[in-house]
C-alpha cells in the first residue's frame, strides 16, 4: 500500500536541512547505520519493515500541501521551499534482506546519500523498522515457544492504533504466526484470517447448546466453539458434544473448541479427555488469553493439551519490551571521493558507534549450516578467503579469540537502491516468512531458549577495530591538549 509520508518526520531533520544549504553543503555525501543497541532482553532479533521502508523512500515527494504547510511555519526561508518541489532521493540504501536475523550493534539497513536526503529520511525509516523489527521478535520467541503448534495473531484490538495492528500483523506472521484475526491485514498482504465467536454470540441465545447449534448451522464446514462462557467443564465442554453428535449425524466435521480463560492446563487436559471418550480425538484444542512465550513454554511443560494458540496483547504490544531501541547514526562522509569516517562519542561505553562504511559477515559452520558468528567489517577491507583459517576478536576485550577452519562467509547487507534506482526486487510475503523461518533454524536450540540464552557473537575486524581505537585516542588527545591551552 503506497501512502505519501513525506512529512512523517522530526522537524529538526527540516531544520537541519535547511542549515545544511545555507550552507550550501547539500552536495556533500554521508553514511549512516541503522542499528540497535544492546538491550538485556535483546538475544536475536529478526529484521523486518524494509517492504514499506522502500516504499516510503521512493515515494518521498513534497507536494503543494505539503509545502504550504512547511512555509506557513515560518520556519524556512523561500529557497529551501524551492528546493524541496523537486526533492527526490538519490542515494543508495543497502540493508539485510527481511526476516534475516540480525543482533545488537550491527548495522542492518545504510543508507549513503547526499547530507540533507539521509537526514531525512532518518525518522521515517527508524518509526517502520524498529516496529516491525520488534513485534516480529516476539513472534519468533512465542513460536518457537509452541514447538511447531500454530500460532495465532489475535491482537488488533489491543495494538496501538490501526497501522500497529495493520503492520505488527505483517510482522508477526513473518515471526512464526500462522494467521491473523486482522482482516485489513489479510486483505493487504494476502495473509490466512482466522476467528470464530465471541463470548457474545453465546450470550445473545436462551442457552449455549442454542448458541452453538445456531453457529453450526451458519458455518457447517469450520466449527469450533468457545467453551468458556458459562462452565467449562460442566456445560461449554458437553454442549459442544452434544452439538458436534448432531453434526456427525448429518454428515459433517466438527474442528474444535477454544479455552479463554482458568486453569489451562488442567481445562485443556479434562476437555482433552471428554473429547477423546465421546470419539472427537480429532478435534482440536485451542487456547487464548493474554498469552505469551513463558506462558505458552510453561503450559507445553505442564502438559497442556492445547494444539493451537491464539496470542494478543502481549504479541502485538511487545508487552514486556514496547520498544526495540533501534538508532540512526552518522558513521562516514564523502569528501572529494574520500571516506572520511566518523564516531560518536559517550560515557556509556555501549553508546560509542562504529565508524566507516561497513557490512557484517555471517560465519556458518560448513558441516552444520548453523550460523556461529557474525563479523562487522570495513568495506574497504580486502575480501577475506574462505579457504584459509579465519580468527576473530572480542570487540572491546581483544584477548577473547575464535578461530573458524571449516566455515563460509556471507555478506548480509545487499544493494536495495542505487543512485536513488530500486534494484532489489522485493519477496512475496510467503517467501519472506519462509526466509524467515530458515533463519531462525540456523540459530542453535541454546541461542533461542528463553533463559539465559548462549549470547552470539558479533565482533570487530582488526581494520575496523583499529580504525575505532586509534579515533577514540586521537580525541583524547585532543582533548587534552584543550585543557593544557
Amino acid at each position: 500500500m503506497s501512502r505519501n509520508l513525506t512529512l512523517l518526520t522530526d522537524l529538526y531533520q527540516l531544520t537541519m536541512m535547511n542549515g545544511y544549504l545555507k550552507q550550501k553543503r547539500q552536495n556533500e555525501i554521508a553514511v549512516f547505520d541503522l542499528f540497535f543497541r544492546q538491550n538485556g532482553m535483546i538475544t536475536y532479533s529478526l529484521a523486518v519493515g524494509l517492504e514499506q521502508a522502500i516504499d516510503y523512500i521512493n515515494n518521498i515527494r513534497f507536494g503543494a500541501e505539503e509545502l504550504s504547510y512547511l512555509t506557513d511555519l515560518g520556519l524556512f526561508d523561500e529557497e529551501f521551499i524551492d528546493y524541496l518541489k523537486t526533492f527526490r532521493f538519490s542515494g543508495d540504501v543497502y540493508a539485510v534482506p527481511e526476516g534475516t536475523v540480525v543482533f545488537p550493534g550491527e548495522p542492518i539497513l545504510t543508507v549513503k546519500a547526499p547530507i540533507m536526503e539521509a537526514q531525512l529520511v532518518e525518522t521515517a525509516l527508524l518509526n517502520i523498522i524498529n516496529h516491525q523489527t520488534l513485534i516480529a521478535s516476539k513472534s519468533a520467541k512465542i513460536c518457537y515457544a509452541a514447538k511447531g503448534d500454530a500460532v495465532m495473531e489475535f491482537g488488533l484490538r489491543r495494538a496501538q492504533g490501526p497501522d500497529a495492528g495493520i503492520y505488527g500483523a505483517r510482522a508477526a506472521v513473518i515471526g512464526g504466526c500462522a494467521s491473523t484475526s486482522n482482516v485489513l491485514a489479510g486483505k493487504m498482504f494476502d495473509i490466512p484470517v482466522s476467528g470464530t465467536h465471541a463470548h457474545s454470540w453465546v450470550m445473545n441465545f436462551p442457552d449455549e447448546l442454542t448458541a452453538f447449534r445456531n453457529y453450526a448451522d451458519a458455518y457447517p464446514d469450520n466449527v469450533l466453539l468457545l467453551v468458556d462462557t458459562y462452565d467449562t467443564l460442566r456445560s461449554g465442554v458437553p454442549n459442544a458434544i452434544r452439538c458436534f453428535d448432531e453434526m456427525v449425524k448429518q454428515g459433517r466435521k466438527p474442528k474444535g473448541i477454544r479455552l479463554d480463560s482458568g486453569d489451562l492446563a488442567y481445562l485443556s487436559k479434562q476437555a482433552r479427555k471428554m473429547l477423546d471418550e465421546a470419539g472427537y480425538d480429532y478435534v482440536k484444542i485451542c487456547a487464548s488469553g493474554d498469552l505469551d512465550e513463558r506462558s505458552i513454554a510453561s503450559l507445553k511443560s505442564q502438559g497442556a493439551a492445547i494444539d493451537t494458540w491464539g496470542v494478543g496483547t502481549r504479541l502485538i504490544t511487545s508487552e514486556d519490551m514496547p520498544a526495540l531501541g533501534g538508532v540512526y547514526k552518522m558513521s562516514a562522509v564523502i569528501e572529494n571521493g574520500v571516506e572520511i569516517p566518523k564516531i560518536k562519542l559517550s560515557d556509556n561505553f555501549a553508546k560509542i558507534t562504529n565508524p566507516g562504511f561497513k557490512n557484517v559477515y555471517r560465519i556458518y559452520d560448513k558441516t552444520t549450516g548453523k550460523a556461529e558468528a557474525d563479523l562487522i567489517y570495513l568495506r574497504s577491507e580486502e575480501e577475506y578467503d574462505e579457504t584459509e583459517p579465519l580468527t576473530i576478536t572480542h570487540p572491546t576485550e581483544r584477548w577473547k579469540k575464535t578461530t573458524y577452519k571449516d566455515y563460509t562467509l556471507k555478506s548480509l547487507l545487499v544493494p536495495i537502491i542505487l543512485n536513488g534506482e530500486q534494484v532489489y526486487e522485493m519477496p512475496t510475503l510467503k517467501e519472506i516468512k519462509a526466509y524467515a523461518k530458515s533463519e531462525m533454524d540456523t540459530l542453535w536450540d541454546e541461542q533461542k531458549r528463553l533463559d539465559s540464552p548462549h549470547l552470539y557473537k558479533v565482533d570487530l575486524s582488526d581494520a575496523l577495530y583499529e580504525l575505532k581505537n586509534s579515533m577514540l585516542e586521537t580525541i583524547r588527545n585532543k582533548g587534552k591538549e584543550s585543557e593544557n591551552q
